[in-house]
């Protein structure tokens, strides 16, 4: 049976974090190596082939009551793309591993299922957000340029025509706009 587990980095570590709880009272064991970690608990095992080199003598393990926390010191400062070598080198390692999560995946689903259910002025918004994010730098400046000098009652994504002089107010149909201080 593998195990759930998840990852993060620092510039000098990574940081490996095997959700068992009890661990302890499963008997687990973590061997660390100059690139593979492996660890086992009774039914469970997780072998990851790393995809850089570790210091093994810098590196710990350390039980908690939900988790277990696999400290690996980088050999290099440089940044880590993904935990594991690509599934091609990774396949020459003998035991299945645990799948790791595609959390850029798991974020796009995330924002399709809040764009669907947002109403009302949230929907608004995040459209405005969408179209200002895939817009060209010239685009984002014509829209905060015009939504900040109307006062937020125009939002323009024509920058020629937006650089040329400042943005009126133009209060919504049957409102009247007022300065702050008079």
């Amino acid at each position: 049976m593998s195990v759930k587990h998840d990852w993060y980095q620092s510039e000098a570590k990574v940081v490996i974090t095997v959700l068992l709880r009890n661990a302890a009272e499963k008997h687990y064991a973590v061997e660390i190596s100059g690139q593979r970690v492996h660890m086992t608990a009774d039914d469970y095992e997780l072998d990851l082939l790393l995809l850089h080199p570790i210091v093994p003598e810098r590196s710990s393990h350390k039980a908690y009551s939900t988790k277990v926390e696999i400290t690996l010191a980088k050999e290099t400062g440089v940044r880590w793309e993904a935990l594991e070598k690509p599934a091609a080198a990774a396949a020459a390692a003998a035991p299945p591993k645990a799948q790791a999560k595609n959390w850029d995946k798991l974020v796009s689903e995330e924002e399709k299922v809040e764009e669907k259910e947002a109403k009302g002025e949230a929907a608004l918004n995040n459209l405005f957000k969408k179209i200002y994010s895939s817009s060209s730098p010239e685009v984002q400046k014509a829209m905060n340029k015009s939504f900040s000098e109307s006062g937020g009652t125009v939002l323009s994504t024509n920058w020629g025509e937006v650089s040329k002089e400042k943005v009126t107010v133009k209060p919504p149909e049957g409102t009247e706009f007022r300065e702050w201080d008079k």
